[in-house]
């Protein structure tokens, strides 16, 4: 029961990674606050979990509107006493038409919404729980970076390995600033995983253009969110008292 009495606040809670890592979370003893923009998603999810060792509460918020995540994070502290942990797992590159564009192919407004989509929630959430985590004098931040951010996904557009590349910086920069107030700052790096939003993306693909993906890992298979989820709480669990600073590459090997 690595996170009995802890309270984890988790974006993107409501599928994929950020669910997986809820999960373990909950079954684990600890207390989930889920944020989701998917109310559907949510429901489902708090129905799911509702019988395990911990608990969780959904909040159906926009996690790129500061002032709902400031009053989120302010609700939180007020009602459970701090914020043990934050994942921050808002972000993906789906969310323009061609996510395998080009730079000479992106247009100025795709490489804002990627830019935006992967970088403004984990500011948004770790500087609202910064000073959180300051008066307790403790706390575990998980970010979601992509093996796109080391330059290893040649299907990756530019924008996206940016704001990944991005996110890993930023996860230095914070262990830095952080260290000496007992926070630890880390991100997983995870490398193509079949969540519910990017199965129909694989189911599409070829059998042969599937082998060769696989074929490039050297665990010879795709990830799940499982995978990734088992690393961030390793990260956000006591077992990783003296890691900071460090993004660990969940891709299987593939480098």
């Amino acid at each position: 029961m690595r996170f009995e009495g802890k309270t984890a606040v988790i974006t993107a809670a409501g599928a994929g990674i950020g669910r997986a890592t809820a999960d373990i979370i909950v079954r684990e003893g600890g207390t989930v606050v889920a944020v989701e923009i998917n109310n559907a998603r949510l429901e489902k999810m708090t129905a799911e979990l509702g019988d395990c060792a911990g608990q969780v509460e959904g909040h159906c918020i926009d996690a790129m509107d500061e002032t709902q995540v400031r009053a989120l994070i302010a609700q939180t502290e007020k009602t459970h006493g701090g914020i043990d942990i934050l994942v921050n797992a808002v972000g993906g590159s789906t969310i323009v038409k061609n996510a395998q564009a080009t730079v000479e192919e992106l247009t100025f407004e795709d490489w804002q919404k990627l830019i935006n989509f992967n970088l403004n929630a984990t500011f948004l959430f770790c500087n609202a729980s910064i000073p959180v985590m300051k008066r307790a004098g403790s706390g575990k931040i998980v970010n979601l970076s992509s093996i796109a951010g080391r330059g290893l996904s040649a299907k990756s557009s530019g924008a996206y390995a940016a704001a990944k590349g991005g996110i890993i910086a930023f996860t230095r920069k914070l262990s830095i600033e952080l260290g000496p107030f007992g926070v630890n700052v880390n991100a997983i790096a995870p490398s193509l995983t079949l969540t519910e939003r990017l199965m129909p993306h694989w189911d599409k693909r070829t059998a042969a253009d599937q082998a060769v993906e696989i074929d490039a890992v050297p665990l010879k298979r795709i990830a799940t969110a499982v995978d990734q989820a088992r690393v961030i709480a390793f990260l956000a669990s006591q077992d990783a008292d003296f890691v900071t600073g460090l993004t660990i590459d969940v891709s299987g090997g593939l480098s």
